[in-house]
């Protein structure tokens, strides 16, 4: 006795949009962890919230639709209100794709030696090779001008130039 096939039955699931939802500075993860909770009391279709952390004042959130975002913030606390639109998934990966220490080290950064001889030590970048990935290093600790040279791998940033912290 043979079976016949099952008919197969396409299901064409809603496509998900990222929304931005603008937030009280600083707070981002704050209401993500409330926008989750929100979501799963409610039982509502969310498939994710990013959080980007050179994109402050601002979560996405990914959804079905308008609606069920609105739904997820309505009454919290540090919600200010939501962009206009909707995100496009290229631009979106830009701000998630991670860049390469090469390309974000400056002349004048404060960094932290991670491995070699020199592991612990903390310097100054002195000259950037990006042809080589090698960067050259002023070391802090040491008595006299002492300038090493080591692969970009080998050093995390303690310090932008510029920055405070």
């Amino acid at each position: 006795m043979s079976e016949s096939p099952t008919p197969s039955v396409k299901v064409k699931l809603p496509e998900a949009l990222f929304f931005a939802i603008r937030t009280t500075a600083q707070q981002e993860i704050n209401v993500a962890i409330m926008v989750e909770a929100h979501a799963k009391v409610k039982n509502l279709p969310i498939y994710s919230i990013v959080v980007v952390p050179e994109l402050r004042g601002y979560i996405i959130i990914e959804a079905t639709g308008l609606h069920v975002v609105y739904e997820a913030i309505r009454g919290l606390k540090h919600v200010k209100g939501r962009a206009s639109g909707t995100i496009k998934w290229e631009d979106l990966e830009k701000l998630l794709k991670p860049k390469p220490l090469i390309e974000i080290l400056q002349e004048g950064d404060e960094v932290e030696v991670t491995a070699g001889p020199l592991r612990g030590a903390r310097a100054k970048v002195v000259a950037i090779d990006r042809a080589k990935n090698e960067v050259t290093l002023n070391i802090f600790e040491a008595q006299y001008a002492h300038t090493v040279t080591v692969p970009v791998e080998w050093i995390k940033i303690v310090k932008k130039v510029g920055s405070s912290a």
